[in-house]
């Protein structure tokens, strides 16, 4: 192994890492370190994400990476949301195979060799209304939007005219009665927080048809 993936190994706990945990730990020449990386990427020890991040390659991690984690690490601010947030609340039935965030930045794909991250960037006057803080067994942390944030970023992302719950059941086959659980003040909170019409249009349909 490697002596800078037996460092890593030893010393950063996520599995994911920077080129600046890499100075940190090699003060060296910049020349040195850079062997070292591309050695253990020609060697399969390392994966290179993207400019400046990396990852201990799957044989090799203490635990699984956690793809929710490592999308904040790729691009950010970010929070995970879209199809990926209502899959994991369980909203939609469909498997979710590209992993999808909002960016407070301009929207953006990264193809690494660990799957597809996309950014779209969901303008709004509080960034992370309604978007809760995670934390995985490991220690990871995520940020995630809620199911109604979710929903209401892919209202704008993919541009669609809902105008209340029928459309969202017939079309994302959401159940209605996982859209009655949620509150007439986060829906107030929405409307007040998307500059979007498209998505205030949505949003104040939705809480006429819930009657709340």
């Amino acid at each position: 192994m490697n002596k800078l993936t037996e460092k890593i190994f030893e010393c950063v706990p996520y599995g994911d890492f920077t080129s600046q945990d890499v100075a940190n730990l090699f003060p060296g020449s910049e020349d040195q370190r850079f062997g070292l990386v591309k050695r253990a990427i020609a060697n399969g020890e390392i994966i290179h994400i993207r400019r400046g991040l990396y990852c201990i390659a799957p044989k090799f991690q203490k635990e699984s990476i956690n793809l929710y984690a490592l999308a904040q690490h790729i691009y950010g601010p970010s929070y995970i949301s879209l199809e990926s947030a209502l899959s994991w609340h369980g909203w939609i039935p469909e498997a979710v195979y590209t992993l999808t965030s909002v960016s407070f930045k301009k929207s953006k794909e990264f193809n690494t060799p660990l799957g597809m991250f996309s950014y779209t960037r969901v303008p709004q006057k509080v960034f992370y209304a309604s978007v809760e803080r995670l934390t995985d067994e490991a220690g990871n942390i995520f940020l995630i939007a809620s199911p109604m944030k979710a929903l209401a970023d892919y209202v704008y992302a993919h541009k669609r005219d809902y105008v209340g719950l029928e459309p969202v059941v017939k079309s994302l086959r959401i159940e209605q009665e996982e859209l009655e659980s949620v509150t007439s003040e986060e829906l107030n909170m929405l409307i007040a927080n998307y500059i979007s019409h498209r998505v205030q249009k949505f949003i104040k349909g939705l809480k006429r048809d819930l009657k709340l």
